[in-house]
């Protein structure tokens, strides 16, 4: 039987961030995974290849949409390869898997594929071709998550589906109905719009997006209203069938009155949940909580002390991000040093057109928390940068302390703020102020120089072009 420092389940962004990261301070580290790629939901079937399709598809809007303004024409008819998109997409994710496997090579972390499962808290059943038993002093869960349902849906993974069948689908849906307008939901739902599905994206909250600030959600609603989605809020879902290449969703709206919904396929996109089957945690003394989710405490130790539990599969946000951020922590945590990240400034991105982005405190929890704060906002519209390529649309949000300054949460929509928000993360990371933000030089013309106007606003109510 083979003896490690520390075995990683699970090869998501926590996992094989975790094993790298172990390997790196001195540890002998082995890394289980079940399927025979690397990477798990996000390289696989989540972030990677939804971005991919993103672009692709927001490649071929602009080709029908707004090359002609830019001077630039293209004789005969726009034509979408589905087939193709589709395969360049499944060539992204191979080359990023791949280099996943370079990376456990490169720093010496064994890789098992099989199932783990634990026999007791020191010893993990692999099971695959051949099953293998190994020993490890410290063990980190990074099982991630799969996608949610409601109990009533029969996803048959044809016409009824979730995200991982939308990245595969071999036809362009006529019409597309998403239950649930999340991250996801929205993400898939407008890139089969931009390929010419008609979108029905049915919410049961009041708005999109519910847990990032109404503003944000409000205006991303503006936006994809333009772009021809439609929406139904206050919707609760309470029937979905299929009856041959048809799906009907029943609904009621806030009135209590029924609505139907014809489509092609159904998208269930409600969330994501723990994902736990198959780990036998109770042989190892590992708490499950209600929920689902690994119970752990502040260091993410599990109930017992020598296994630790990181990612979707416990509390917090299901970020891939905040995921490597606790592999790290655990690492270094079982290497004796004293690291710590703070929730608060884990971003969130959905990687629509325009982007959204944010961190720290929406507007909606300082007015619950009673914080006195102030708000300084910038169109995206008055910037030159926008102007130049055509994306006016979503502006910039900073809220401060109104005795301090500090900045308290940054809110974005528009063009490229999934990379802006790494400004922010910087700033509240040192406890900024406004107006810190506001007095560094911003490059002209860029989609930046909205920060700092924002935050003109915020310190000192005072920006500069509008």
């Amino acid at each position: 039987m083979r003896s490690f420092d520390v075995a990683v389940i699970g090869s998501g962004p926590g996992g094989y961030v975790a094993a790298i990261r172990c390997a790196q301070l001195g540890m002998k580290t082995a890394l289980i995974e079940k399927y025979n790629t690397l990477g798990g939901t996000c390289l696989n079937v989540g972030c990677i290849p939804s971005k991919s399709l993103l672009d692709s598809s927001h490649h071929y809007e602009d080709a029908v949409k707004h090359f002609e303004e830019h001077g630039i024409e293209i004789p005969g008819q726009v034509k979408v390869n589905l087939e193709k998109m589709v395969a360049r997409k499944a060539a992204v994710v191979e080359q990023t898997t791949k280099g996943i496997d370079f990376l456990m090579d490169k720093n010496k972390v064994t890789v098992f594929n099989g199932l783990g499962s634990f026999k007791d808290a020191a010893t993990i059943q692999v099971g695959g071709e051949k099953t293998e038993d190994i020993k490890a002093k410290n063990i980190i869960i990074a099982t991630g998550s799969k996608p949610a349902s409601l109990p009533f849906i029969n996803i048959d993974k044809e016409r009824v589906i979730t995200s991982t069948e939308a990245l595969e689908l071999k036809e362009i849906p006529k019409h597309m109905i998403v239950i649930g307008g999340g991250v996801i939901g929205l993400e898939l739902g407008q890139v089969y719009k931009r390929l010419g599905a008609e979108v029905s994206v049915i919410e049961y909250a009041d708005r999109i997006t519910p847990v990032m600030d109404s503003a944000l959600s409000r205006e991303l609603t503006k936006v994809m209203k333009k772009q021809k989605i439609k929406f139904y809020l206050s919707h609760q879902v309470n029937k979905v069938e299929r009856n041959g290449d048809s799906v009907t969703v029943t609904a009621s709206d806030k009135k209590g009155e029924e609505v139907t919904f014809e489509g092609d396929y159904c998208l269930v996109s409600v969330g994501r949940k723990p994902f736990t089957s198959g780990l036998n945690a109770e042989a190892a003394g590992v708490k499950i909580t209600e929920r689902g989710e690994i119970e752990v405490n502040n260091n993410l130790q599990t109930s017992a002390s020598n296994i630790y539990a990181i990612g979707d599969v416990v509390r917090g946000a299901m970020l891939a991000h905040k995921a490597e951020e606790e592999g790290v922590m655990v690492a270094e945590i079982l290497a004796g040093q004293q690291p710590h990240i703070d929730y608060n400034l884990i971003p969130n991105v959905i990687y629509t057109w325009p982007e959204v982005a944010a961190v720290g405190k929406t507007e909606e929890e300082l007015k619950s928390g009673g914080v006195n704060y102030k708000s300084g906002q910038f169109p995206m519209r008055a910037l030159g940068r926008s102007r130049a390529s055509g994306d006016t649309d979503g502006f910039i949000k900073i809220l401060a302390d109104a005795q301090t300054d500090e900045v308290l949460g940054v809110h974005m929509i528009g063009a490229r703020v999934a990379d802006l928000i790494a400004e922010a993360v910087v700033a509240m990371e040192f406890r900024a102020s406004a107006e810190d933000i506001a007095r560094m030089s911003h490059s002209h013309p860029t989609y930046a120089e909205a920060v700092k106007e924002a935050a003109l606003a915020a310190s000192e109510n005072r920006p500069l072009h509008i």
